[in-house]
This record gives structure tokens, C-alpha cells and sequence, in this order.
């Protein structure tokens, strides 16, 4: 096991000094970014630049290796399954499904399971995604309210050296930019197997001096699933936009519902016995529904050397949940259980950037400071049966609220040197009302979380970045003040309200020829010990800390302006310490992961292809690494023609070798009617949907 680690560290060492040493010899000769103001307004170029496909060459403009930013031409060339895997332009994450596809995805990255989010900051236009004190997972972040065609591009920043990111930043974030006007309307239809109609549009119009924008989408799929999933969902987007000399006003409503039919993951063994097929069901009644409601609006001022921007946001969501995992392990009428969730979230930002000279030394200041509530109302766990509750394990009313205030400092010393230092400080107050009196309770913690890295730039072409800070996440309310299990009535331990972590990285940037960007990172990250509350089962469970490392090699290369490839290898490795010998293995931490395509795209009009493939590899389910998952692969393609007045007809093969592989697999124990009532360990998997071909015709793009 050492010597995996230690070859696995040596490799990725002799990586970085050859792809640098290769790059010092060459001359940058293009660039896809416009830098304003002096080079060392880092910020104001990156977020005012006008991203069509995806960039990479940041060189002079990023404060890591592990950071970029993806435009809508290329998002919209990559064939996808479920709207979250948008975030799978980001090297290295994966994005998979263990039950129905209307709740929150499962999301992995740098040898994280995130489960439905925790550790990964995910935002939409400034508004948070992620749900803390949620009844289905801390940090639960559903993706699938966006419209893939009204996102304008994608930000991504992996570590915990970046100043911005606060609760759930551990691994990185990520921030969806939606569309603030139409250069013209369109309109998308899509039909396919299994019961696939989809229909999206929008169109703007001047109104008022500014820009209204109307878009939406209406989506049904029954999937292959025995018991069909009856997705039924709604999204849609308004905004208006109105600008004035150097400030822009933007307001953004958005909508959501959806209800689904769940088809959780399911035992091997099931399957191996000729019990249910792959696509089948031990429990045919789970599902859910949910609901989700935002307005923002925001201020951005420009002006010669400095930025102003100012947000607030409302937002409404609900969810009701029916899971079953085990089926008749701990009651032999059936262990279905059903969840609600309900909030109202109320925040807001603001910051300000600022350029600046000090001692000859061109600098740019950020200060800023963010802040949310949570008005959690009656976030349940209940027994069920046939979806229909039983009785009550838990059921709480929460108020949590945090507030962060950061500051960083980029400064350019020299032509080849460049620091971005910052630090950042969260409060938070936990206060939980729970109808088991003994678990009511009050809760504050604050933290404090320094930031820094160092860049140097040997030529014109490549940068080497040393990266390290810390981070944290938040953890449930719930378990803040917890003193009694509710179904067992012991004694429960709390848990640390925020989990400290800690990272660094030595990354490189380079431009080795033209049209081609290579980064390299290698990155360690260690969590503290902790305990966790399961929302699963209403209570907590301990976790030991954990350390990982890994190597992320990403490749963009775009030789004429219709032809781009690109490839992306990370390799993790994750531990538990503090632990029993042998017992270290971090069970779903994701090994290796690999995705690549080659996409072809019309100028104005013509032939446009594109092709995909994402391997994740075989990964330990159990600490002692004795059960392991297999490894699962998947390549989809698109094809289409693009007509001079933007008639667009496209075709979509997903999963087009038919690979019988797994989403996602997990072992624990469960039991089928006839078994001993200690259950039996097993897989538990959920299956790839079969090759399915789809085909739309649009108009507008």
C-alpha cells in the first residue's frame, strides 16, 4: 500500500518537471483571453471575458492550476444523460445516479464520494446550491432545475486556496452563469426511447431599455426501468438585465417541479438468483417529489480600477422523499421510510475589487463578505409503508445561519513572480427545535481559514503554481445539539459543528503548442476527525479523519477553430488515519478517473459530430479493501447537421457500446424476505441505462 503511494507520488513528480521542462522551451502564440486594466487584475479580466468554448490558457490570470472556466459552445457539444454532468467538463468529477433521477445526483472528485454534495460548493448566478441540515444529506445540491441551453458557461476552482469559497469548498466548488439575453429565439424538441419528450426554448426581446429573457423546458422519460419512472418536470427561467454607463442591474426568477418513480439501488444477489432483473425493483413504491422557487437580483459597477458587485437572494424548496436500502433488515414489515424537507433560504454578498499600487507594486484587493439563513420547517424522517407514514423518528424545526467575511491580496512582484494571499472568517448559529425536547438546542462555532498561493512564470508560456490553504464544511444542525438517539433512545454524541480541512497543491500551466493547454496538479488534502449525522437515520455516526493525494493531468486541444479534443486523467489516493490497521481504505473514493472527446462543429452551418468517453475505475466499497467495485466505462456520441438559418437536426446515441456496467455500487447489509434476520452483505448496485438513441430538431442556435 506505501509503495503505491510513494510510486504514485514519484510518478506524478517526474510528470510536472517534464511537462515544464518541455514547456520552457516554447513561445506562447495565441491566446483566448483578453486581459483589461494592468496584468495584475487577475479577476476583473476572468470575469468580464466572453467565453465561447473552454478555456485553459489562464496563464497570467489564474491563482491555481485547478481552476477554469468552460463556455456554452463546448457544454453544449458533450452528450449527457442528466443535467448535473454539465459539471463534468470539470477534470477529474464524475457524476452518477443511485435512484431517481429527480433527486440530487451522487457526485465524486479528488477521491471523494461527496455523496449528494458535502464538500463541494456548487452556485448558480451567486446563488447557493447546496442545502445544509438537509433531510436527505448534508450540503444537498440538485442540479436538476437548469436548462442546459440557458447556461452561458462554467467556473470552477478545485482545492481550498481560493478565498470566495467558504462552507463546502474542501474539494473545490463550481458556479453555473446563466444567460442574460438571446441573440435570437430558439426552440429544441427531443423524442427517444422509453418515453423521452422533451421540448426547451427562449427567446428575448428589448424592454424598457434593458434585455427580458424567457426560456424553460418541459421533460417526461420513463426510463428502462420495469416500473416506469415517470419523470415529470418543469423548469423556467426569467430575466431581465438593464445596464447604464459602468453598473448592470440583473433580476432572475427561476422555477422548478418535478415528481419521479425511484428506482434505488438494488442487491446482486437479486439479480444473480433470478429475482428481479437489472432494471428491476425489491420495493415498487418509493419515489418523490420537489419543488424549488428562487428571485435574485444584482448590481455590478466597472469602473477604471475597480468592481463593486452586490447580491440578494430568496429561495423556496421542498421535498418529499420514499427510499427503501434494505428492505426487511431491521423490521420485518419493511424498512421504507420516507423524508420532508422544506425551507426558505434568504442571503446575499458583497465585494469589492479594487487595483492598486503600493511600493512600485501593482496589487489587486478583494474584500467581501457573504451571508445565508435557513428557515428549515418540519425537516423529517418518517417509518412508511407503500408511501403512506407510519410513525415519526424525528421531525425539527432549524435556524441556522452563516456568515463568512474574506480578503485576498494578488500582488505582482515581478515580471515572473506573483502571490495571491487571503483569508477568510465563518460564524455560525445552529438552533433546532425538535418534538424530542432532549434534542432541541442552541449551537454557535466560528473558523478561521487562511489562504495562499505562490505563481511563477519561467516564459511567456508556462506558470508553476504552489498552492495551500485551509477549509471546512458545516455539518448538520441536527447534530449540533443532539443528546438522544430517537429510535433507540441512548445516549448520542454531537457533533463538531464545522469539520476543519486542509490542502496544497504544486501545479503547472503551460501552452506547449499553439491551441493546446496542458495543467498538471498535484494535490494532498487531509479532513479532520469527525463525527457525521446520517439522514438516513436520524442520528450520528462516527468517521475517523481521513487524508488523500492524487495527480490531475488535463489536456484542451483546439488545432483549427472546428476541431477540439481533450482528455483528462486523475488518479487518488484516500485513507482513513486514526484507524485499526487495515481498516484505512476509504470505502467509494473513486482511484482513477478518465474522460475524453473529440467534438467537430460547424462555423455557420454544417456537419457537427461529437464522441465522449468516462471510465471511473474499480474502487474499494469496504475499509479492509476486501469488496471492491468493477470498473465502469461509457462512451456517447452526437451527430447532426446545422442548416444557414439555424435549423438544427441532431442525433444522440448514450451508452453506445451497451456497456452492462454500474452507476454507482455500494456493500452493506440488507435482507429479502426468507434470509436470516442479521441480513447478508452484498453489492448493491445501480445499473447503467441501456444504449438508447435519441433525436431533437431545433431551431435558433
Amino acid at each position: 500500500m506505501h509503495s503505491r503511494s510513494s510510486a504514485l507520488r514519484l510518478a506524478a513528480l517526474a510528470l510536472l518537471v517534464s511537462v515544464a521542462a518541455g514547456a520552457s522551451r516554447l513561445r506562447a502564440q495565441d491566446t483566448l483571453v483578453k486581459r483589461i486594466a494592468s496584468d495584475s487584475a487577475r479577476t476583473q479580466a476572468l470575469e468580464t471575458v466572453k467565453v465561447h468554448g473552454r478555456i485553459d490558457n489562464l496563464i497570467g490570470i489564474a491563482g491555481s492550476a485547478s481552476e477554469g472556466r468552460v463556455g456554452a459552445v463546448d457544454l453544449r457539444l458533450r452528450p449527457i444523460t442528466r443535467e448535473a454532468e454539465l459539471l463534468e467538463a470539470i477534470p477529474g468529477v464524475i457524476v452518477t445516479q443511485h435512484s431517481g433521477e429527480g433527486k440530487a445526483n451522487q457526485y465524486f472528485v479528488r477521491g471523494f464520494n461527496l455523496d449528494h454534495g458535502t464538500d463541494f460548493q456548487t452556485r448558480v448566478d451567486g446563488m447557493p446550491i447546496n442545502l445544509p441540515t438537509h433531510a436527505h444529506g448534508q450540503g444537498y445540491t440538485d442540479l436538476n432545475f437548469l436548462v442546459p441551453e440557458l447556461v452561458d458557461y462554467l467556473d470552477y476552482k478545485l482545492g481550498v486556496y481560493h478565498a470566495e469559497l467558504g462552507d463546502f469548498g474542501s474539494a473545490g466548488g463550481a458556479e453555473f452563469h446563466l444567460l442574460r439575453k438571446l441573440d435570437r429565439p430558439f426552440i429544441t424538441a427531443a423524442s427517444g426511447a422509453n418515453g423521452l419528450a422533451r421540448l426547451a426554448g427562449g427567446a428575448s426581446t428589448r424592454l424598457a431599455g434593458g434585455d427580458f429573457l424567457l426560456g424553460g423546458e418541459a421533460h417526461t422519460y420513463d426510463g428502462p426501468w420495469l416500473r416506469a419512472e415517470k419523470i415529470r418536470k418543469l423548469s423556467g427561467m426569467a430575466r431581465y438585465t438593464y445596464s447604464r454607463n459602468a453598473t448592470q442591474w440583473s433580476l432572475l426568477g427561476l422555477a422548478y417541479k418535478n415528481r419521479w418513480n425511484s428506482n434505488d439501488q438494488i442487491p446482486l444477489r437479486a439479480v444473480e438468483r433470478g429475482l428481479i432483473s437489472r432494471f428491476g425493483q425489491i420495493d415498487s413504491t418509493v419515489g418523490g417529489n420537489t419543488q424549488r422557487y428562487s428571485l435574485s437580483g444584482s448590481m455590478r459597477r466597472v469602473s477604471g480600477r475597480a468592481i463593486q458587485d452586490i447580491q440578494i437572494y430568496g429561495i423556496y424548496s421542498d421535498l418529499d422523499l420514499v427510499s427503501d436500502f434494505t428492505y426487511f433488515l431491521n423490521d420485518a414489515a419493511g424498512d421504507q421510510f420516507a423524508q420532508r424537507d422544506q425551507r426558505i433560504v434568504l442571503g446575499g454578498s458583497a465585494k469589492h475589487i479594487q487595483t492598486l499600487t503600493a511600493f512600485n507594486v501593482p496589487n489587486t484587493l478583494t474584500v467581501g463578505v457573504q451571508s445565508r439563513t435557513d428557515i428549515i420547517n418540519g425537516v423529517g424522517l418518517y417509518n412508511s409503508v407503500r408511501s403512506i407514514r407510519t410513525n415519526t423518528v424525528r421531525q425539527d424545526d432549524v435556524r441556522e445561519t452563516g456568515t463568512g467575511v474574506f480578503v485576498q491580496a494578488e500582488s505582482k512582484w515581478t515580471p515572473w513572480f506573483r502571490s495571491v494571499l487571503g483569508a477568510r472568517a465563518d460564524v455560525y448559529a445552529f438552533s433546532v427545535s425538535s418534538e424530542l425536547a432532549e434534542n432541541s438546542g442552541h449551537r454557535n462555532a466560528g473558523i478561521v481559514s487562511p489562504k495562499a498561493s505562490f505563481i511563477f512564470a519561467p516564459n511567456a508560456t508556462t506558470e508553476v503554481y504552489l498552492s495551500g490553504g485551509y477549509g471546512f464544511h458545516s455539518n448538520d444542525a441536527r447534530g449540533t445539539t443532539i443528546t438522544v438517539d430517537p429510535v433507540t433512545r441512548d445516549a448520542a454524541s454531537r457533533v463538531d459543528p464545522l469539520v476543519r480541512s486542509r490542502g496544497a497543491e504544486v501545479g503547472l500551466r503551460a501552452t506547449p503548442v499553439s491551441g493546446l493547454r496542458t495543467t498538471v496538479t498535484v494535490w494532498a488534502l487531509n479532513l479532520d476527525s469527525e463525527l457525521l449525522f446520517v439522514g438516513d437515520g436520524g442520528t450520528t455516526e462516527p468517521s475517523a479523519g481521513s487524508k488523500r493525494q492524487g495527480v490531475t493531468l488535463a489536456n484542451f486541444y483546439r488545432p483549427i477553430p472546428r476541431l477540439s479534443l481533450d482528455a483528462d486523467v486523475s488518479f487518488a489516493h484516500a485513507r482513513f488515519h486514526g484507524v485499526e490497521v487495515g481498516q484505512t481504505h476509504v470505502p467509494g473514493a473513486l482511484e482513477s478517473v478518465f474522460a475524453g472527446g473529440i467534438a467537430w462543429s460547424p462555423l455557420r452551418q454544417g456537419l457537427f459530430a461529437s464522441a465522449r468517453v468516462r471510465r471511473f475505475g474499480s474502487y474499494a466499497l469496504t475499509e479492509d479493501n476486501s469488496v471492491r467495485s468493477t470498473a465502469t466505462s461509457l462512451l456517447s456520441a452526437d451527430a447532426g447537421y446545422q442548416l444557414h438559418n439555424g435549423i438544427r437536426v441532431q442525433f444522440t446515441a448514450l451508452n453506445l457500446l451497451d456497456a452492462r456496467a454500474s452507476d454507482i455500487q455500494y456493500y452493506y447489509a440488507s435482507r429479502l424476505r426468507g434470509e436470516p434476520t442479521s441480513g447478508v452483505e452484498d453489492i448493491h448496485f445501480h445499473p447503467i441505462e441501456p444504449r438508447q438513441i435519441r433525436v431533437s430538431l431545433g431551431w435558433g442556435f
